[in-house]
């Protein structure tokens, strides 16, 4: 899939989002830093190693880059960005038993909002789709596939020079 681009001047109002869901009592507000192995081992169980070292990263910005939706004092979402690089959305998931809810669009809108206030114009959200699109006004970046999200490691073992070659 291809990156996507957001225009951060032009975004939907996340109040109302976030305001609707409060009545319902879910929670969507910024983790704090001693929530940071609560969220990644959240994260891991729900969305596997590269999703948790991804929101792990977000705990080492300041102010922290991971929004997170709570209800009852239980985690049921997450959102990052300035994670995998600077003036990235993601990643972001929901819990399937939570999904359908609009906590994911507030979770997105929050960061997005926070990365206007942090003074980016733009933010790139990384191998996305259609829900993007559709919330945001998200368009795709022509030749982004697949992006930074290829697989260095591989990459470099694939490029090994032989054990003869010096080089």
């Amino acid at each position: 899939m291809a990156d996507m681009l957001v225009k951060l001047y032009d975004l939907p109002e996340v109040e109302p989002l976030v305001k609707g869901l409060r009545d319902q009592g879910i929670l969507i507000r910024t983790a704090m830093p001693y929530e940071k192995h609560h969220v990644v081992e959240w994260v891991q169980g729900l969305f596997g190693e590269g999703w948790a070292s991804e929101s792990d990263v977000a705990f080492s910005n300041h102010p922290v880059s991971c929004s997170i939706a709570t209800e009852a004092g239980e985690i049921i979402g997450f959102a990052c960005y300035d994670s995998t690089c600077k003036d990235f959305f993601g990643p972001i998931g929901v819990a399937k038993m939570k999904r359908g809810l609009g906590i994911g669009k507030a979770l997105l809108l929050s960061c997005l909002h926070s990365m206007a206030e942090n003074g980016y114009a733009y933010a790139i959200i990384g191998g996305s789709g259609d829900f993007y699109a559709k919330t945001v006004g998200a368009t795709k970046i022509e030749g982004s596939s697949p992006g930074i999200y290829r697989d260095r490691l591989k990459d470099k073992k694939a490029n090994k020079p032989d054990a003869g070659d010096p080089g």
